[in-house]
């Protein structure tokens, strides 16, 4: 299989996009005060900022695939790339438990206990797909990819439909009764995410990671259809075509299994994969097939080190609520709450302003970004 020469720019811009447009909706200014498409579905549906996870999960799958061939042509032995999947994986995982604690009770008021850390969280989520994906890579051939993508999404709509959960029966798709939120309550009882839709549920729990699987999977398919030496002209045509199909199945399978982002629904998976396919594909076409690369500088600059930064805002979005300030009329409120007060809710409805305070800590992110771009400093976790 013929790789391509020159590197993906399309590839960095994408993940550089993704990345910003999490940070983005991460961090409102209140969040009291959120456009609608830039908070995920309440349940069934889909928003914008639904599409931001899966596409990070569908890069990871295709970056694998070119990292993991160029290494294999180079010489390097399985078993030791399969060691360096587990310590990145062990890495990532251990990131996230970080952000899900820190500051550990050591700053401010708000305490800490084991009893109720939350366990599971976006970076966990990236590195079990990570290692698994990994393994499936190193291991397996297309074909055998194209299988287990193919019966990890079967088997995971089959369980969803057909194994009773104790008290609520088969097929329940609500927030409490569905069997993610059976495994969840019992595997990571007191250690789920608090604002989850049900107690005891967890949008990123142990049961729902098996679909997520299959969103990497499409990643490496179509790392593979980009490794093929095909014209690149055909590849971007091809992209979208796929991408259409896969909207289309998505959106009728959708009838059978809703799309659902905290459930990761099989058609939510399907439907995901396709969007990343035309959205990417649009850039492919942009910027490794025309050439038009100056527009999207700033996401390049992103996506170089794409983890670092969202560990640094993680860190950042939790100290504005940890250390706080003193009003002129004694009142006491957070870094966060008294920039709102004092910069952005005078020049702005309060939803505008809570879309500008995400605007500009996006952009303090990126100028942390461009920093260490600048200085050529990428770390690789």
């Amino acid at each position: 299989m013929a790789s391509q020469s020159s590197r993906l720019v399309s590839l960095d811009a994408f993940r550089g996009a993704t990345i910003a447009g999490m940070i983005m909706v991460n961090n409102p200014g209140t969040w009291e005060h959120v456009y609608p498409q830039l908070r995920h579905a309440a349940w069934h549906g889909w928003t914008f900022t639904d599409f931001i996870f899966p596409f990070f999960l569908w890069i990871v799958g295709v970056a694998m695939t070119f990292s993991f061939a160029r290494r294999v042509e180079e010489g390097a032995d399985t078993r030791k790339l399969l060691l360096h999947v587990v310590r990145r994986a062990a890495i990532i995982f251990a990131l996230g438990l970080f952000l899900n604690g820190f500051p550990f009770g050591l700053i401010g008021d708000r305490e800490f206990a084991l009893a109720t850390f939350r366990i599971p969280g976006v970076l966990q989520r990236i590195a079990i797909c990570y290692l698994i994906v990994g393994a499936l890579l190193l291991y397996t051939g297309v074909r055998a990819q194209v299988r287990w993508l193919v019966g990890l999404l079967a088997a995971y709509w089959l369980a969803m439909k057909l194994i009773p959960v104790p008290g609520y029966g088969a097929g329940v798709l609500e927030p409490m009764g569905n069997l993610v939120w059976f495994i969840d309550s019992k595997l990571l009882a007191g250690h789920t995410w608090v604002y989850a839709p049900a107690a005891g549920f967890d949008p990123e729990g142990v049961f729902s990671t098996i679909p997520a699987i299959g969103t990497a999977l499409f990643g490496v398919l179509t790392g593979h259809w980009l490794r093929s030496g095909r014209p690149r002209e055909e590849l971007a045509g091809w992209m979208f075509v796929a991408g259409n199909c896969l909207l289309l199945l998505g959106a009728v399978l959708d009838m059978g299994l809703p799309i659902n982002k905290n459930l990761w629904t099989s058609s939510y998976a399907i439907f995901m994969a396709g969007w990343a396919l035309v959205c990417f594909g649009t850039m492919y076409w942009l910027m490794d097939v025309k050439k038009i690369q100056g527009w999207a500088k700033p996401f390049v600059v992103y996506g170089m080190n794409a983890i670092a930064i969202y560990v640094f805002a993680g860190i950042l979005a939790r100290l504005l609520y940890l250390f706080t300030v003193t009003t002129a009329d004694g009142q006491v409120i957070t870094w966060k709450d008294w920039m709102m007060q004092t910069i952005f809710f005078p020049i702005a409805s309060p939803l505008n302003a809570s879309l500008l305070f995400a605007i500009c800590f996006v952009l303090v992110t990126y100028l942390v970004a461009w920093i260490l771009w600048k200085n050529k400093i990428f770390i690789r976790v």
